[in-house]
């Protein structure tokens, strides 16, 4: 009995142990709310899968997608690509109930970027959406390691690909614009608006830039010729050598307005605040880019945007998530780069590149709204054209003063 008794007693304290489980046997944290940022923190070498080993995500049936964007230098107040990415994930997922999260990567780097990819596939995301060139490497790593998940990408080209570039995987869709077609508007709406003295600011010169700056010429000598005053315009232009202002691209951009400059377009990420910085001193103004640029940089002085020459990437997101997730047509877009434009005659705010209803400063007898609405028609049926050849600045009857790269 006392044997029983004393096998009983090590029996319960056996099980008693065994419920006892320690700190590690704890489930995760649940994810954070639908929209929460989360950064990213590197795994430890253990933890990561190597390039070879990663895992695959399951498919996803419709109706059972997750959707993630992924920050790239800036964040989701930057009032440009990350903002209004953000934004259109954010409201197509909030009005379709689908669970969405942005990552801020911990830095600005390939790798870290790749890691924050990582990391929202790893919580379950089987969209990614990640806007801008600086992502291109970081997608040369993750589409081939994660077949099963889709990936969008805004204003990455095949040459930010590289090799992947070449064959797209059917995981990923990349849409890129008609720089030429939105530079073109704003060069003639700004001509037609009774501006005669303009100037580009580009970033680097690569193609994007010099397609939004060669669109920006001719739709200047254009809207000159119309007016018969092609004599009395002329452009400043200049490339800065970087995609972020400074003192030395200010003082460039002083002299300009000092001597007689009206507007700028400033085409290259940050550096828009040079030209914002130097036309606030001589009561100068901008004309943005990529977005409605209207609110930031009319903060250096009220009224200061005559326009913003801007890339579709709200409609893009809307677009491809409504065809992955309510209609199950990822096929339609999958392994592939496609360069997005017009795609309406009537409706100047459905196509991928335009210039804004809202914010341009139109001006009756000058530049209306119909104005606006007739060239979008002319350049839709082909009787405008613009050419994106970026081999030479083209010709025109306008003096243009190529000032070459500042930095360069």
């Amino acid at each position: 009995m006392k044997k029983f008794l004393a096998l009983m007693l090590a029996l319960v304290m056996l099980f008693a142990l065994c419920a006892c489980g320690g700190e590690g046997d704890k489930p995760s944290e649940s994810p954070s709310q639908s929209g929460t940022p989360s950064e990213s923190v590197k795994p430890s070498e253990s933890e990561k899968p190597s390039e070879s080993e990663k895992p695959s995500e399951p498919a996803a049936p419709a109706g059972d997608y997750k959707v993630a964007m992924i920050t790239d230098s800036g964040d989701i107040t930057d009032q440009s690509f990350n903002q209004t990415t953000y934004e259109a994930c954010k409201q197509y997922c909030d009005g379709a109930g689908i669970d969405f999260k942005y990552y801020k990567p911990a830095g600005d780097s390939d790798a870290d970027r790749e890691n924050a990819i990582d990391l929202a596939i790893a919580d379950g995301y089987n969209i990614i959406v990640v806007p801008g060139y600086l992502f291109g490497t970081a997608l040369q790593s993750v589409v081939p390691a994660y077949p099963d998940v889709k990936f969008v990408a805004l204003d990455v080209s095949a040459f930010d690909l590289g090799a992947l570039g070449e064959n797209v995987p059917e995981n990923l869709y990349s849409a890129v614009y008609q720089e030429e077609l939105a530079g073109y508007m704003a060069g003639y709406a700004a001509v037609k608006l009774g501006y005669t003295k303009l100037g580009f600011l580009g970033g680097m010169p690569v193609p994007a830039v010099q397609r939004y700056g060669y669109g920006f010429v001719q739709g200047a000598d254009a809207a000159a010729k119309e007016l018969g005053n092609a004599a009395d315009v002329s452009l400043n232009y200049i490339y800065g050598g970087q995609f972020f202002g400074d003192a030395d691209i200010t003082a460039r951009m002083d002299t300009w307005y000092s001597n007689g400059t009206e507007v700028v377009f400033a085409c290259g990420g940050g550096i828009y605040g040079s030209a914002a910085e130097a036309a606030a001193k001589a009561n100068g103004k901008v004309i943005g880019v990529d977005v409605d640029q209207a609110g930031i940089i009319d903060g250096y002085g009220a009224g200061m945007t005559v326009t913003s020459a801007m890339k579709g990437l709200a409609p893009t997101v809307k677009t491809v998530l409504t065809e992955i997730i309510e209609n199950d047509n990822w096929s339609a877009y999958g392994g592939q780069v496609a360069t997005l434009g017009l795609v309406s005659g009537d409706d100047p705010e459905a196509n991928y590149v335009q210039i804004p209803m809202g914010t341009t400063q139109w001006a009756d007898g000058k530049f209306t709204q119909d104005d606006y609405k007739a060239l979008v028609k002319a350049m839709f049926d082909g009787s405008v054209t613009v050419s994106s050849d970026t081999s030479a600045m083209p010709a025109t009857e306008i003096a243009v003063d190529d000032q070459g790269n500042l930095k360069g």
